[in-house]
């Protein structure tokens, strides 16, 4: 048994990319992201994937709160 090296499957770390909507921050969609994947973080990294669809979902969010009741 020893020697033996186990290997592990790692999902490279995305870095966070820039907002594509006016107005929004990185700083709003990274904590908005934290709280969407709460279950997935800190033991896998977002993907870009991911990142985009916090800020789709931060934006709809937005604009829902913006209209009037």
């Amino acid at each position: 048994m020893e020697g033996r090296i186990m290997k592990k499957k790692t999902r490279a770390s995305v870095e966070q990319p820039k907002p594509f909507t006016p107005g929004v921050t990185k700083s709003m969609v990274r904590q908005h992201a934290y709280e969407l994947f709460r279950d997935k973080l800190p033991q896998h990294p977002l993907s870009l994937e991911d990142w985009v669809l916090a800020e789709k979902d931060l934006v709809t969010t937005l604009e829902a709160d913006d209209l009037p009741k």
